[in-house]
């Protein structure tokens, strides 16, 4: 049974009237600092854990709840002997409910404000606080998320007691919280170097917590077990692992890889775009007038490789880009949105997984990363490693003209198409790109000129006359020769090879023109 309860919040989201539905059972209320003051200016009765404990708040609040009474209300083993004997002898009254979240130390780090001050909002008696509630669960209720709420007042209002199973819930949920903030905290440490205000690029220990969303039928094979894990915050982009699921089969493990190989390459554009992905690599990537035209202008680049694809568009989807999209088999479209015709059209693909992401139609300007957020990660047996994302992009203005003839401006824009595209297929990377759509994709292979002969030999659209990205330099002159017998007439590259003379020769003496950029895109 819950006769009293601590509350003591930073996040004050729903504080006063789930306050309010305890006080209504009779539970005694004992809070501190804001907590207290909001509970009080909104007429709910509530006592100071100053007065509980008969002990005043010191060190401008820095201990208020770090004593005996406290400890002791909420730690005691109810039943136990030796525990009711030393409860009745201190008069420690219990404590059988405990709803602590801790100083908003992430959002200081993340305002930017001075490492002082990041200090000073490292919450001490909150996790201690959470921690002797969440071990002390068998007799204890502790919650530390809004969220939960609703579901704890509404269980206490049918039974004035929290059932055991919640209170398991709760404490597994309590323990991630105090991890998860102890992790950010050591992150954040270990991120300075010997002078605490200048950063180091990497922290020297990672807080990397996710919270698992669901288990997956199975990983990439089905002898392969799968799980999909969530980081604790929605990022301000859009993403895959944030959409919202509108119907379909359950998404497997090779799905969530292939939509995000398919977001990442359509987040490259402002324009109404689409993009294709097989296998975690772009298949067919277009702009258009309209969706309608752009997925059939995308799909048009391989649409043996589209047959069972995912599809990512930037655009709501309408009508006539429903009926495009039903018109082939896929196994996922994910875009910022859906018209009623659209969905109505798409519901008869029983088994098509449909995802929406509604910050896919806001502008790129509008996405903010906070700086976990610039990471990617990926495991190696034993081990983690860590780099920045290749989020790197290049203007026109960027790049240096390497060969005697520069490109047109048509050449011009279906370079810097190209490589939009070239830096989210596999390496060693080829994309033949034409009028705002690639026209060939050549990845994955050993060598450079064997990526761009299969390339050209996969080609169902026209190369001749089109633009090609690498996503890295050329090491010999053969890859830019076999891009020249496709008939190409404008390479952009990343420039910078040992051999970068005798590759430039060989684009003069075809009449071609290069750009280097400067930047290379390897993908593994």
């Amino acid at each position: 049974m819950v006769r009293r309860a601590l509350l003591s919040v930073s996040d004050k989201t729903g504080l006063v009237p789930f306050a309010k539905r305890l006080a209504a059972l009779g539970v005694e209320l004992l809070s501190t600092g804001g907590t207290q003051r909001a509970l009080a200016d909104a007429g709910v009765p509530v006592t100071s854990v100053a007065e509980f404990t008969m002990a005043p708040e010191i060190l401008g609040g820095r201990v208020k709840t770090l004593h005996p009474r406290v400890h002791g209300g909420i730690l005691y083993r109810r039943g136990l002997a030796s525990d009711e004997a030393d409860v009745t002898a201190r008069d420690i009254p219990p404590i059988d409910l405990v709803v602590v979240n801790l100083y908003p130390f992430r959002e200081a780090v993340a305002a930017g404000k001075a490492f002082d001050e990041c200090v000073e909002e490292i919450d001490i008696g909150g996790p201690a606080m959470v921690r002797s509630a969440a071990k002390n669960s068998a007799h204890v209720g502790v919650v530390v998320d809004p969220a939960d709420y609703q579901r704890v007042a509404a269980e206490l209002e049918t039974g004035r007691a929290l059932t055991g199973a919640t209170r398991f819930e709760l404490m597994k949920k309590a323990f991630a919280h105090t991890a998860a903030y102890d992790a950010a905290i050591s992150e954040y440490l270990t991120s300075r170097g010997a002078d605490a205000a200048a950063p180091l690029h990497f922290p020297g220990t990672l807080g990397a917590l996710f919270t698992k969303v669901q288990d997956l039928r199975y990983g990439e094979n089905p002898h392969q077990a799968g799980a999909f894990y969530r980081a604790g915050r929605e990022p301000e982009e859009p993403t895959v692992a944030w959409a919202s699921v509108l119907q379909g089969k359950e998404l497997s493990y090779n799905n969530l890889l292939d939509l995000e190989a398919a977001l990442a390459n359509l987040k490259e554009f402002d324009e109404t775009a689409v993009v294709i992905v097989k296998h975690n690599t772009p298949c067919g990537v277009s702009l258009g007038q309209t969706l309608a035209d752009a997925f059939a202008r995308a799909r048009a680049c391989d649409p043996v490789s589209a047959f069972g694809g995912i599809v990512a568009l930037n655009r709501p989807v309408d009508e006539a880009a429903a009926r495009q999209l039903t018109d082939l088999f896929l196994e996922c479209v994910i875009a910022p949105g859906y018209d009623a015709a659209a969905r109505a059209l798409l519901a008869a693909k029983k088994n098509l997984r449909l995802l929406e992401a509604p910050r896919l139609g806001q502008p790129r300007a509008s996405w903010r990363r906070r700086p976990e957020e610039h990471r990617e990660l990926r495991s190696i047996t034993g081990g983690l490693l860590v780099m920045d994302r290749d989020l790197g992009a290049v203007r026109r203005e960027d790049c240096m003209v390497m060969t005697k003839r520069a490109p047109t401006e048509a050449e011009w824009k279906d370079l810097l198409f190209a490589w939009k595209v070239v830096k989210h297929v596999k390496s060693n990377a080829i994309v033949f790109a034409s009028e705002d759509r690639t026209v060939a994709i050549g990845g994955g292979q050993t060598s450079r000129v064997e990526s761009v002969k299969t390339a050209v030999m996969k080609a169902q659209l026209p190369v001749r006359g089109s633009s090609v990205g690498s996503d890295a330099f050329f090491p010999f002159a053969d890859g830019v020769e076999e891009i020249v017998r496709a008939g190409a007439t404008a390479i952009i590259q990343p420039g910078g090879s040992m051999r970068d003379a005798e590759v430039v020769t060989a684009a003069d003496a075809a009449g071609i023109a290069m750009v280097a950029t400067g930047m290379r895109h390897f993908r593994h």
